[in-house]
Parts: C-alpha cells; structure tokens; sequence
C-alpha cells in the first residue's frame, strides 16, 4: 500500500491530503517490483551531485609552419609551409543516460590542433570534447547569469571555444614577397569558468530533522544504500534511490541531507541542502514521532522551507510518522493525526 501512495504522489501531483491519497492504495494501482536479488549490506558510496563548478578550457590551434620547397630543378620552388589545425571546442550535451554530473571533473579541456607541416600540408583539426549531461542541466557563468537551459535531449552548449590554427608562410606569399620568413601561432582556446545545476533531481524529496530516519526509509523501499547510523547529520550529500513498478514505471526517490533551526541563514551549510529541496517536484516530510513535540518538528521544517523560499510550501507534499514501533511514539502519532 505504501508504494501505490508514493507512486500515485510523486508522479501524479494529488492533493496535500493524506486522506485523498489513500484512495489510490488498492489491487488497480501497479505495485512496487520486489526484487529477487538480495540488497547489499555496504554502503553506497556514489552520492547524487546536483551542482558542480567546472571550468572549461578550448584546445590551443596549431602553429604555422615556415618551410620553402626544394626541387631537382629549382632549388628556390616558393614558400610551402601548411597551416595549423584549429583546437577543440569543450561542448555540453543533455542525455537522458545521465542523472547527474557525479562524472563530470572541475576541469574539462579540449585536445589541440596539431602543427602545420612542409609541402602545403595543413595540420589536423582537433575532436571536440563532448560532455554529457543530464536533460535539465541550467548553465550559468561566473556572475550568477543562466548562459544555457539544455531542457531537451540532444541540445548542446559549447562551453568554450578552441583557437584557430595559425597561418603558414605559404599563406603570407605575395608579389612583393616571394619568400616570406614568417607564420603565425596557433589562437590559445577560451577559458571559461561555469556552474552546473541540474533542474530537477527526483520526484520525491525526504525533508527531515537530522537522524529522522530519512536513509532508512530509502534503503527500506529501494536498492539504494545510504549510510545508517545512530547519530545526527550521517547525511550530507543526496542519495537517489529508484522505485520501480510492475508496469515499468518509475519514480526517483531522494534522500536529502537534514534541515536544523535557521537552516535558512546557512546554519549548518543550510543553504546547500534548502537547495537540493528545491530540485524535487514533490516533498515528503519525514518526523520522528517517538521525539518530544514532533509536531514542531513538522513546522520548523515548514518555517525553513518558507523562509528560503515560499514557492516550495506551494508543492506537493506529505507527513510521514517514524519510528512508530517505539513506545512513546503512540501517544505523539494520535496527536500528529489531529
């Protein structure tokens, strides 16, 4: 019944109601594939990175090569000195086959042209560098500004561009200067410095006090495995854990690091998680119920999430009670109820 009502929330968009949701949970609605392989007691240590800065760096153009032909028959044949071949752009592309950019590195540089050569022969022109990235990804320079939206698959972004190959002294023979000692250098390639920021990490977002139980939750409904332990802040990058259902449907699942008090001044790097909320279509808010007042615990999340940005409280979301197994939490889940 659990995993008809994440489904029907995270993908369908219902009402904030519990009760409007529980509708949903029955023999009609595709239920979650239970999978015959055992999960793994290790740890995931891949985390879910949803920004990066990067900087990008175009291949350099070749140089120019100052050569003169010789002949059995004339020694002084001209100039014959080949261009160099221009370098690289470092291009961005959206993919579907990426979910984030855990696999881009902060510096991505292109190869360069190579050099121009004797009898006329021109350099060969460098490959670009393509870099994929995920269907989403928002593009923004050093001061802040969005340069690309890559929203649709297959759009490119060249990130920077590589330099022209330099001239050879072939290029530079004239009427007045049959035999010119001089080429031009290969252009060095752009330099430039971005952030990448992926627009929509999972449909569902845990939000949740440290040590609430949000990572177990995840392990308990996917195949992801996050770390478990019995003290705060155990999380402190995403993790993404996928639900699948019987009728090949899928929803991503996120467990996000925890929110405290005055998560919105950047207490406790705040602002970076209040940011990966963000990138969540729908909110699911994770409370301890066996705590003291776990109500507040409810309404310093809203206040956090208000506070940052009061387009978030406008999302779809849900309460769910844990640790209910333990004794206190029984009186404190009937109070939560009303």
């Amino acid at each position: 019944m659990w995993n008809s009502v994440l489904r029907t929330f995270g993908v369908r968009q219902t009402p904030n109601s519990i009760g409007s949701l529980l509708r949903y949970s029955n023999q009609r609605v595709p239920v979650a594939l239970r999978s015959t392989k055992p999960k793994s007691d290790r740890p995931t240590t891949q985390y879910f990175v949803d920004s990066r800065s990067i900087r990008a760096i175009g291949g350099n153009g070749g140089d120019g090569c100052i050569s003169f032909l010789r002949l059995w028959c004339n020694e002084n044949a001209g100039p014959d000195g080949g261009d160099g071949g221009n370098g690289g752009h470092v291009v961005l592309q959206a993919t579907q086959d990426v979910r984030d950019l855990n696999h881009i590195t902060t510096l991505l540089r292109a190869d360069s042209g190579e050099k121009g050569a004797t009898k006329d022969c021109h350099g060969r022109n460098a490959n670009h560098t393509v870099v994929k990235v995920p269907v989403g990804t928002i593009i923004k320079n050093e001061q802040g500004k969005v340069v690309g939206d890559l929203s649709d698959e297959g759009m490119m972004f060249v990130a920077a561009r590589g330099g022209a190959g330099g001239k050879g002294n072939q290029f530079f023979k004239s009427d007045l200067e049959q035999a010119p000692q001089v080429a031009e250098l290969g252009a060095n390639g752009e330099e430039m410095a971005y952030t990448l920021e992926v627009r929509s990490m999972a449909h569902i977002g845990f939000i949740g006090l440290p040590n609430a139980g949000k990572s177990t939750l995840l392990r308990a409904i996917s195949r992801a495995r996050p770390k478990v332990a019995p003290y705060p802040f155990t999380t402190l990058k995403p993790h993404l854990g996928m639900v699948q259902y019987d009728d090949y449907e899928q929803i991503a699942v996120a467990d996000l690091p925890g929110l405290i008090k005055d998560s919105h001044r950047n207490k406790g790097l705040g602002i970076n998680f209040l940011k990966h909320a963000e990138r969540c279509n729908a909110l699911l808010f994770v409370v301890d119920a066996s705590a003291d007042e776990p109500w507040l615990h409810y309404q310093t999340l809203l206040h956090e999430l208000g506070m940052f940005s009061e387009e978030l409280l406008e999302r779809p979301r849900l309460l769910i009670a844990n640790k209910i197994d333990l004794p206190e939490a029984e009186r404190n889940l009937e109070l939560l109820a009303h």
